[in-house]
C-alpha cells in the first residue's frame, strides 16, 4: 500500500505536552492488551454496534463540494466479478453500477427502487422464475437503456460455459437455464435449472452489455475503464500517480441527483491517516483505534480515551462513528496434516481459547460492545444470526487438557522430564508475553507520573490503575512461560502461528500473542513466524504453509452461495493435489456441503435458516475455522458531512452523502 496524499505538520506543542503525548503513544500502542472490564450489555452489544452514520434529510445539505475519502490502495480491477476484486473495487461499483439489491444494517437484501419496481418469484413450479420489472427510467449514461439484453450478456460472461470468459465465480449464473424478455414491457424474466434461494445477489452490481459481451472487454478492459454509469456517479478518472480515483455526478442519473460534486478515493496507508485528516487532505478516513482516540465520538460525547491530546487543531471539526465491521476475524488450524489432523487437538485448542477475551481486546479500545461472534455465516445483528459455538462442547482449559490427553499427547510431571531434566517450557513471543506486559506497566507509570506533573490528577489516577493491570498480566504470562510442553513419542507439541508483517497487522499480531498465552496454559507451544504482508496469503495461506493463522473473511447477505467455497471439502485433483476452493484450513466435510447446497436451493425461507445453522454447528464441530470477533470499524468523517460514517453491514447510499448548509 502507499499513501497518496501530501501532508502538511501538525500545529506545534511545547516540550512538557509533547513528552506527555510521546509517552502516552507509547503505552497506546500496546493499549489493546490491557485486561480490561467490560459493563456492556452483551445482550445489546449487536443493535450498538450495527451502524453509525449521520443522517440529515437532503433539504438540509447543500449541493455541490467534494468528498476525499481514504482508502488502503487503488484496486487492481474495477471489475468485482475478478478474482483480485477488493473492498474498493465493491467501492467504486456501487456508486458508479446498478445495484438491484442493496442490504440494510441488518445484512438483509432490499429492492432498490432506483432499478426495480418490482422483483418476485412468480413460479416454482416446475421451474423457478423471476421476474424483474425495470425502473422505466433507468437508463445508462450513454443514453441507452438498461434492459434484458445487459442481463443476458452478463448471465452468458458468468455462467462458466464459454472459457474465454474468467470470471472468480460463477455461483448463482450457473444455475440459470435462460434469461428473456417478460411479458410486459421493462420485463426481464430469469428461469432456473436448479431452485436457488440466493437469487437475490444476482445481477448486483449489473454490469453494460458492452463490457460484458466480449471477453476480452470483459477480462481485460474491465479492470481499468467504466465508460458507461448506470449509477449516481460516473468515474472520471483513474490517477495511479495521484493514487486517486476520482468520481463525478452522473448528469444522466434519473434518481435523486448525487449531492457531491465529486468523491475522490484517495490512497493513504492506515498509519498515515490521523495526521491527513488534521491536514485538511482528508474528509473521510476508517483509522485505526489509536489513532482515534482523543477524537470527538459521533455521539457528542466525550473522547474514550485522551491520550492524543486534541492539539492537532485540524482534527476539532471531525468525529469517529464506530460499529462492528462487515467482516469476522478467524483463528485458522491447518487440518491437513501433524498434530492438527486429529480433530481432538484442534477441539482442544478451540475450546482453549478464551474467545470473550479476545473481543475484549479488540473491542475495548474500538470503543465497541464486547462480544464474541459465534457464527460462520451471520455477523452480529444480522438477520438470522445464532450463536452456534455450543457445537464445540465445554470450553475451558480443563476440557482443553482432557483432550490433549485422550490424544496422547502428555504433559511432563512436575517441572522436570523423566531424564531429570527441566521440561521445555512454552514461551510466549516478546510481543505478547511477559516482557512486553511489564514495559508496559513501566510506560504507563511514567505516562501516569507525566501526568500528575502537569496536573492531570484525573487522568493520572487512570492511568495508574491502567499500569497495576499491566503489572498483573505481566505476573499472569509469567507463570505461563513456565509451562511444560506436552509431547508424544518423544515429539513437543509445537504449532507454527503464521502472522503478517507491517503497521496494519499489530492487531492481529497482538491477537495471536495472546492466543499463543492461552494455548500454553495447556502445554501447546506456537512458534511465530512473521512473514512480508504482500505474500502472506499467495505464498503461505492458499498453498497451506501453516499450522495456525489469523485472518478475516466478509459479511454476506447470501451465505449459502458466498460461504459455500469457504468451508467445502477439499477434493483430490490430478497429481495427488488436493482442490481446497477457498478452504484454506483443509478441514471440510460432505455433510456440511450438502448442507450448505441445500440451503441453497431452498425457497422456504425458515427451512433455508434451519439448513444454514444446522451447516454452521457441523463448522464449528469439525474445528477448522473459529470465529473470534467482528472487526472494529472506526471511520472519522467531517462534523459537517451527512451520509458518511460507520456503515457495518449496510449498503452506502452515495448520492445522499453532503454537507450540511450553512
Amino acid at each position: 500500500m502507499s499513501g497518496g496524499s501530501s501532508r502538511r505538520g501538525r500545529p506545534g506543542r511545547g516540550a512538557r505536552g509533547t513528552a506527555v503525548a510521546a509517552l502516552a503513544a507509547a503505552g497506546a500502542l500496546l493499549a489493546p492488551l490491557l485486561l480490561t472490564g467490560c459493563g456492556d450489555d452483551q445482550d445489546q452489544a449487536a443493535a450498538l454496534g450495527a451502524q453509525s452514520v449521520p443522517s440529515v434529510g437532503r433539504a438540509e445539505l447543500e449541493p455541490g463540494g467534494t468528498v476525499r475519502w481514504a482508502v488502503d490502495a487503488l484496486p487492481a480491477t474495477l471489475n468485482t466479478f475478478q478474482p483480485d476484486a477488493d473492498r474498493v473495487t465493491d467501492q467504486v461499483a456501487g456508486a458508479v453500477l446498478p445495484m438491484l439489491f442493496t442490504i440494510d444494517a441488518t445484512g438483509r437484501p432490499q429492492l432498490n427502487t432506483d432499478y426495480l419496481s418490482s422483483a418476485e418469484i412468480t413460479e416454482r413450479e416446475p421451474k423457478q422464475t423471476v421476474v424483474y420489472t425495470l425502473n422505466p427510467d433507468a437508463t445508462w449514461s450513454d443514453g441507452e437503456r438498461i434492459g434484458v439484453e445487459d442481463f443476458v450478456a452478463q448471465w452468458q460472461a458468468l455462467r462458466g460455459e464459454d472459457e474465454g470468459f474468467r470470471p472468480a465465480r460463477n455461483a448463482g449464473y450457473d444455475r440459470v437455464e435462460d434469461v428473456r424478455k417478460g411479458r410486459e414491457p421493462g420485463q426481464v424474466e430469469v428461469v432456473f435449472a436448479q431452485p436457488y434461494a440466493d437469487w437475490r445477489a444476482l445481477f448486483t452490481p449489473l454490469y453494460p452489455r458492452s463490457l460484458t459481451t466480449d471477453a476480452q472487454r470483459f477480462n481485460e478492459d474491465s479492470r481499468t475503464e467504466l465508460p458507461v454509469s448506470g449509477g449516481p456517479f460516473t468515474l472520471a478518472k483513474v490517477d495511479e500517480k495521484a493514487a486517486t480515483i476520482t468520481l463525478e455526478r452522473n448528469e444522466e442519473w434519473w434518481g435523486e441527483p448525487a449531492l457531491l460534486d465529486s468523491l475522490e478515493l484517495v490512497a493513504v496507508e492506515r498509519g498515515d491517516r490521523r495526521a491527513a485528516l488534521a491536514a485538511g487532505d482528508l474528509d473521510v478516513a476508517e483509522l485505526v483505534p489509536a489513532d482515534a482516540e482523543g477524537m470527538a465520538p459521533a455521539n457528542g460525547g466525550p473522547p474514550a480515551a485522551d491520550d492524543k491530546p486534541a492539539a492537532d487543531e485540524g482534527l476539532r471539526g471531525f468525529a469517529v462513528h464506530r460499529a462492528y465491521d462487515a467482516a469476522y476475524t478467524q483463528l485458522a488450524l491447518n487440518g491437513v496434516s501433524g498434530p492438527l489432523a486429529d480433530e481432538r487437538v484442534r477441539w482442544a485448542i478451540a475450546r482453549a481459547v478464551d474467545r470473550d477475551q479476545l473481543a475484549e481486546d479488540v473491542h475495548t479500545p474500538a470503543g465497541l460492545p464486547v462480544k464474541p461472534l459465534g457464527s460462520h455465516l451471520r455477523m452480529l445483528g444480522q438477520d438470522g444470526y445464532r450463536d452456534n459455538s455450543d457445537a464445540l462442547g465445554a470450553s475451558g482449559a480443563e476440557s482443553a487438557a482432557e483432550l490433549l490427553d485422550e490424544a496422547g499427547w502428555q504433559r511432563p510431571e512436575g517441572p522436570a522430564g523423566e531424564d531429570g531434566k527441566p521440561g521445555a517450557a512454552v514461551a510466549a513471543p516478546l510481543g505478547a508475553g511477559w516482557p512486553a506486559a511489564e514495559q508496559r506497566a513501566a510506560l504507563l507509570r511514567q505516562v501516569a507520573g507525566a501526568q500528575r506533573a502537569e496536573g492531570l490528577d484525573e487522568p493520572a489516577d487512570a492511568t495508574e490503575a491502567d499500569a497495576e493491570a499491566a503489572a498483573a498480566e505481566a505476573e499472569e504470562l509469567a507463570e505461563r512461560a513456565a509451562t511444560p510442553v506436552r509431547t508424544r513419542d518423544g515429539a513437543e507439541l509445537r504449532l507454527r502461528f503464521v502472522l503478517p508483517d507491517g503497521p496494519g497487522a499489530e492487531q492481529l499480531r497482538d491477537v495471536a500473542g495472546r492466543i499463543g498465552g492461552m494455548l500454553a496454559t495447556v502445554g501447546i507451544r506456537v512458534d511465530y513466524e512473521t512473514v512480508a504482508a504482500d505474500a502472506f496469503f499467495v505464498e503461505h495461506i492458499q498453498p497451506g504453509d501453516f499450522d495456525l493463522t489469523l485472518y478475516s473473511w466478509p459479511a454476506t447477505a447470501y451465505p449459502a452461495t458466498d460461504a459455500r467455497p469457504l468451508f467445502a471439502k477439499p477434493r483430490p485433483a490430478p497429481g495427488g493435489e488436493l482442490t481446497v476452493q477457498q478452504n484454506y484450513t483443509r478441514v471440510g466435510t460432505d455433510y456440511i456441503d450438502q448442507l450448505l447446497d441445500q440451503a441453497a436451493g431452498e425457497l422456504d425461507e425458515e427451512e433455508h435458516e434451519k439448513l444454514l445453522n444446522k451447516a454452521d454447528a457441523h463448522i464449528w464441530a469439525a474445528a477448522g475455522s473459529i470465529p473470534l470477533y467482528q472487526r472494529p470499524q472506526l471511520v472519522a468523517a467531517r462534523t459537517t458531512l451527512s451520509g458518511a460514517g460507520a456503515y457495518g453491514l449496510a449498503t452506502p447510499r452515495y448520492q445522499d452523502i453532503g454537507y450540511r448548509r450553512g
